[in-house]
C-alpha cells in the first residue's frame, strides 16, 4: 500500500507529476522508444477518453500485483525472483505497468491534483525497484548463459528469437527446448535476453533509464573486464614496455595474438549483439552502454602500437609482422563492431597501432639493407665457402618470404632504391616490370641484390683471382637452393632463377680457366706430331709441375654443394683426363727405356681420376699439402 505523506511532500510530488508527466514531452518520448510489440503510447486526445473514475479503477486494478512484488514487503515475494518463479505473473506485471502509466499520463492531463496520483507515483516506485531488482538478479545469475560467446554464436545463426523484442520466452519454446541440454541451454539464455530486454523497455518508458543503464553497465562492464583478464591482456605504460626483456616482450606477444582473435570475434562482438538486443529501443543509449563497457579495448589495441615503438632489431620483425597479420585479419570486426561515434576511439586505436606496426616493419628493412652495405668484416672464408654473411642474410630473406602477404601491404608504397654504385651487371639482371611484379618480390630481390654486390667486394680480398671466383660460384649457389626450396621461389619466379643459375656457370667456368689453365696448357694440342724422347720428358715434367702446384693449392678448397660439385670434377676431368691419356699413351712406349723412368712419368690418366675426386671436400689446410704421388 502507498505510504503516509506530509502536506508538504505531497505537493511537491504533484507538482513533479505535473512536469514529470506533461503530455508536450513524456508522451513523445514514451512513443518514440516503443516497440512494434508494444501498444502505442496514446495521443494527446487519449486522456480526454478516460473518465477520473476509469483511471482510478485502472490505478486499482494493478495495485494487487506491484504490491505483491514489492520488494521492500515481508512476504515470499521478496526473495523470490518474478521472471524465474511464474512466466504468465511476469508478463501480467509489465502490463500492468504499462497500463499504470498510461493512467498517470491521462491523469496529469486530465486531472493533475487527483490524490490518485500520488498512489499512482508510488506504485510506480515500487514496480521500478522491483524490476530494477530483476533486472540485476537476471544480470548476476545468468553471466555463464548470455556470456558475450554464446551471444555472439546465437547472433551470427541469425535466431529469429532476438527479433522478438518485448516478448517473453513462450511456455511451448520451453517444452520443445527440453528435448537436448544443449537446446535447453539456449532456450534459457534467449529467455533471459529476452527477459532482460523486456524489463529495459518498461523501465526505459517509465522514464527509469539511469537506473536500468547503470545495472547493466556496472554488470557487464565487469564480465568483460573479467575476459579480458582471462585472455591474459595487462594494461602497460609505454616505460613498461620498452624496458622489458627480449623473451619477456615475447611471451606477451604470443599472448596478445592468441587473445586478439577471442576478444573481437567473441567477446565484443557478443557484447554488442547482447547490448543492441537489450537496448534496441534507444540507439543512443546502447551505443553509450555498449562504449563503456568496452572501454578495455583501447588497452588491447594500443599493445601492438607500444611494442612497435620498441628497439629495432632485424630479428624482431617476425613478431611485429604476426601482430600486423593478426590486426589486419580483425579490422573488419573491429570495423564493424565498433562503428559508433561513441566508440570511435577504440577504433581509431587500432587504425594507429596498424600504422605504427608498419613504419617500424618499415624501418627495420629499411636497416636490414645498410646493416649487408655496411658489413665490414675482412675475414676471408678459408677455400671459398659460404660466407656466414650469406647465410645469415638468406635466411632472413626467406623467412620474410613466409609473410608476404602481410608484407605486400606494406611496402606496396616503398620502392627500393637504385644504388647507382652497383655493378651494372646486377643492376640488369634480373628485369623486373615494376607495374607487373608485386612490391614484395622487388624488395626482397633488392635485398639479394645488395648481398651479391657486397659477396663481389668480399671476393676482392682473396690473392688468388681463381679462389674468388669458386668462392662467388658458392655462395649464389647457396642463395639459389635457398631460394628454390622456400617461397622465395613463388616471389621472385623462374626467370630470376634461371639469370642466377647462369652466373653461378659463369663463375665456375672462370674459376677452372683460371685455376686449372696452366695444366691445361701444359699438354700438347690435339693429335700432335709425335715427339721425340726429350721433348715428351720435358713436357712430362711440365705437367707434372702444373698439376702438382694446382693440385695443392685447392686440396683446402670446397665446394659445400654436392651438384655443383660434381659439376665441377666432370668438367675439369673432360678437360684434362682424354687429353693426358692421348699423350701418355703415345709417349710411354718411347720413354720405359729411359733411365728414371718413373721420376718424370709421376701420373697414369686413373691417377688423376682419383686426385680429381678428392678435390673439394676442404680435408687439407693451404700450405700443408704434400705433392700427390702415383697410386
Amino acid at each position: 500500500m502507498a505510504r503516509s505523506e506530509t502536506p508538504r511532500s505531497i505537493a511537491a510530488k504533484r507538482g513533479m507529476l505535473a512536469r514529470l508527466f506533461s503530455s508536450s514531452t513524456t508522451l513523445s518520448f514514451s512513443s518514440s522508444l516503443s516497440t512494434p510489440s508494444t501498444p502505442s503510447t496514446p495521443s494527446s486526445s487519449t486522456p480526454n477518453m478516460f473518465s477520473e473514475s476509469v483511471m482510478e479503477e485502472t490505478i486499482k486494478n494493478v495495485e494487487s500485483i506491484i504490491t505483491k512484488w514489492d520488494p521492500n514487503s515481508s512476504s515470499i515475494t521478496r526473495v523470490t525472483s518474478l521472471f524465474h518463479s511464474n512466466r504468465e505473473e511476469a508478463e501480467d506485471f509489465l502490463e500492468s505497468v504499462k497500463d499504470l502509466r498510461r493512467a498517470m499520463h491521462a491523469l496529469v492531463s486530465e486531472h493533475s491534483t487527483s490524490d490518485k496520483l500520488l498512489l499512482a507515483q508510488n506504485l510506480m516506485q515500487i514496480a521500478m525497484a522491483r524490476l530494477e531488482k530483476e533486472f540485476y538478479q537476471i544480470l548476476s545469475a545468468a553471466r555463464d548463459q548470455i556470456d558475450p560467446e554464446s551471444i555472439s554464436a546465437r547472433s551470427s545463426e541469425g535466431s529469429s528469437n532476438l527479433e522478438d523484442e518485448n516478448e517473453l520466452g513462450s511456455g511451448e519454446e520451453f517444452k520443445t527446448a527440453g528435448e537436448s541440454n544443449t537446446n535447453v541451454e539456449r532456450v534459457t539464455a534467449l529467455a533471459m535476453s529476452s527477459d532482460l530486454k523486456s524489463i529495459a523497455d518498461c523501465m526505459i518508458s517509465s522514464g527509469y533509464s539511469i537506473e536500468c543503464i547503470k545495472i547493466y553497465k556496472l554488470i557487464r562492464k565487469s564480465i568483460v573486464d573479467e575476459g579480458l583478464y582471462l585472455l591474459g591482456i595487462e594494461e602497460f605504460r609505454p616505460s613498461q614496455i620498452l624496458k622489458m626483456n627480449w623473451e619477456a616482450l615475447e611471451h606477451q606477444i604470443k599472448n596478445w595474438l592468441n587473445a586478439v582473435k577471442i576478444a573481437a570475434k567473441t567477446l565484443f562482438s557478443g557484447e554488442k549483439a547482447l547490448c543492441d538486443h537489450v537496448f534496441s529501443a534507444s540507439q543512443t543509449i546502447r551505443e553509450s552502454c555498449f562504449s563503456e563497457i568496452t572501454i578495455g579495448g583501447l588497452n588491447l589495441f594500443r599493445f601492438p602500437e607500444l611494442v612497435a615503438k620498441c628497439k629495432k632489431l632485424p630479428e624482431s620483425i617476425f613478431p611485429l609482422l604476426e601482430l600486423y597479420e593478426a590486426l589486419s585479419e580483425i579490422r573488419p570486426d573491429v570495423e564493424l563492431i565498433f562503428d559508433s561515434e561513441s566508440t570511435s576511439k577504440i577504433k581509431q586505436q587500432a587504425v594507429s597501432s596498424l600504422h605504427g606496426l608498419g613504419e617500424s616493419i618499415r624501418a627495420i628493412l629499411s636497416d636490414f639493407e645498410s646493416t649487408i652495405q655496411k658489413d665490414s668484416s675482412k675475414t676471408l672464408i678459408v677455400g671459398g665457402g659460404i660466407h656466414p654473411l650469406t647465410q645469415k642474410v638468406t635466411s632472413y630473406i626467406s623467412s620474410l618470404a613466409d609473410y608476404s602477404r602481410i608484407l605486400s601491404d606494406i611496402v606496396a608504397d616503398s620502392s627500393p632504391p637504385r644504388n647507382t654504385a652497383f655493378p651494372e651487371a646486377y643492376l640488369e639482371s634480373p628485369n623486373y616490370d615494376a607495374s607487373s611484379t608485386p612490391a614484395v618480390s622487388v624488395h626482397l630481390a633488392w635485398l639479394i641484390l645488395v648481398l651479391l654486390c657486397k659477396l663481389d667486394r668480399k671476393a676482392e680480398g682473396y690473392k688468388d683471382m681463381s679462389l674468388s671466383y669458386l668462392f662467388l660460384a658458392n655462395n649464389l649457389q647457396f642463395v639459389l637452393d635457398k631460394v628454390c626450396t622456400t617461397r622465395l621461389y613463388v616471389l621472385l619466379g623462374e626467370d630470376w632463377v634461371f639469370k642466377h643459375a647462369e652466373k653461378v656457370i659463369q663463375y665456375a667456368s672462370t674459376y677452372e680457366t683460371m685455376a686449372w689453365g696452366n695444366v691445361f696448357s701444359s699438354l700438347p694440342e690435339k693429335n700432335p706430331p709425335l715427339l721425340s724422347p726429350e721433348a715428351a720428358k720435358e713436357c712430362f715434367q711440365r705437367f707434372n709441375a702444373a698439376f702438382e702446384e694446382a693440385y695443392k693449392k685447392q686440396a683446402s678448397w670446397v665446394v659445400p654443394d654436392r651438384r655443383l660439385r660434381d659439376e665441377l670434377k666432370v668438367s675439369i676431368a673432360k678437360e684434362l683426363i682424354p687429353a693426358y691419356r692421348e699423350f701418355y699413351g703415345t709417349h710411354k712406349a718411347t720413354l720405359t727405356r729411359v733411365k728414371d723412368f718413373e721420376v718424370f712419368v709421376r701420373f697414369s690418366p686413373d691417377d688423376l681420376g682419383n686426385y680429381l675426386s678428392d678435390l673439394f671436400h676442404g680435408t687439407a689446410i693451404s700450405g700443408s699439402t704434400s705433392p700427390p704421388t702415383p697410386r
